[in-house]
């Protein structure tokens, strides 16, 4: 991998590579050189709140096509390598760079004319040089499982009364057609702290208690970040969803940590059909919603 690494950003070695490799040489190549992003990325408390700047190398193997003359509509326009790191690093906040570059490779390899990608990523605010990941993905089979189309959820809000006595409405909600994803309001409200960030962080693990108590009672498992409930949505299952991992690593975080601000950022991520409400009122949500009147 060091060699194929070095010949896809070095033009020079990959020349050198193609004399070698036969009359056939290396695959044609799309370039992106040097792009510049400033994030919040790291797994350490001072990376926290701050941004970052990064400099992503692209390079893609293209598979064998015919000529597409002079039509850009043939071609693998430069644009989606910029809207791979873009989407990305839009989806929310991450930890790592090696999760980043796995995940804009998982974007092109989506891509019908990619075959190989080659990706580079630097740091350039932490330490005395340029920190970085160097990856080469080439088998496209996960990728597209990843990238492909998720269905849309049906997001159910169960108020904390509500969810206190779920004999009334358990067998009719686990019936809805799903994917389904349910948010739990929490029974009471968490310790008051005067500072409004460790306030915000405390309520949403009152979320995660109130999703884990329902795992007895529902029978479902608890889910809390955007990979794991794709997975579930692809398979059409039902999730209880812990919020506090995605909201603290949201790009743009719900507007409040109440169960109405959750569930409609929750079904505006996903693009969810509708929001099922369970002894809950209607949050501000693009989706419509629907109430599910528990059984007397």
């Amino acid at each position: 991998m060091t060699d194929d690494t070095r010949q896809a950003f070095d033009l020079a070695a990959r020349a050198q590579s193609g004399a070698e490799t036969g009359a056939a040489g290396p695959r044609d190549r799309l370039l992106l050189r040097d792009y510049p992003v400033e994030v919040e990325i790291g797994a350490f408390q001072a990376e926290r709140g701050k941004t970052q700047r990064l400099v992503v190398d692209i390079v893609t193997d293209l598979r064998p096509a015919a000529p597409a003359g002079d039509d850009v509509d043939r071609i693998l326009s430069y644009d989606r390598l910029t809207e791979a790191v873009d989407s990305a690093l839009a989806a929310e906040r991450l930890d790592l760079l090696e999760t980043l570059a796995e995940r804009i490779a998982a974007r092109l390899l989506a891509e019908p004319q990619v075959e190989r990608v080659y990706l580079r990523i630097r740091k350039l605010d932490r330490g005395p040089g340029e920190l970085g990941v160097e990856i080469m993905r080439e088998d496209a089979s996960d990728a597209t499982e990843q990238a492909g189309q998720t269905p849309r959820p049906v997001v159910a809000l169960i108020g904390a009364a509500t969810a206190a006595a779920p004999e009334r409405w358990r067998d009719m909600l686990l019936a809805e057609a799903g994917p389904l994803v349910i948010c739990v309001a929490p029974a009471a409200p968490g310790l008051a702290v005067p500072d409004p960030v460790a306030q915000a962080r405390i309520d949403l693990l009152a979320f995660d208690q109130a999703a884990w108590a329902m795992v007895p009672v529902l029978g479902l498992e608890v889910r809390d970040s955007r990979t794991e409930l794709d997975w579930a949505m692809r398979r059409g299952a039902a999730s209880l969803w812990a919020p506090s991992r995605m909201v603290a690593a949201a790009v743009e975080p719900p507007a409040g940590t109440g169960p109405g601000d959750l569930a409609a950022w929750l079904a505006d991520r996903f693009d969810a059909r509708e929001i099922l409400l369970l002894g809950a009122d209607a949050p501000g949500a693009r989706c419509p919603a629907r109430r599910l009147d528990p059984a007397p």
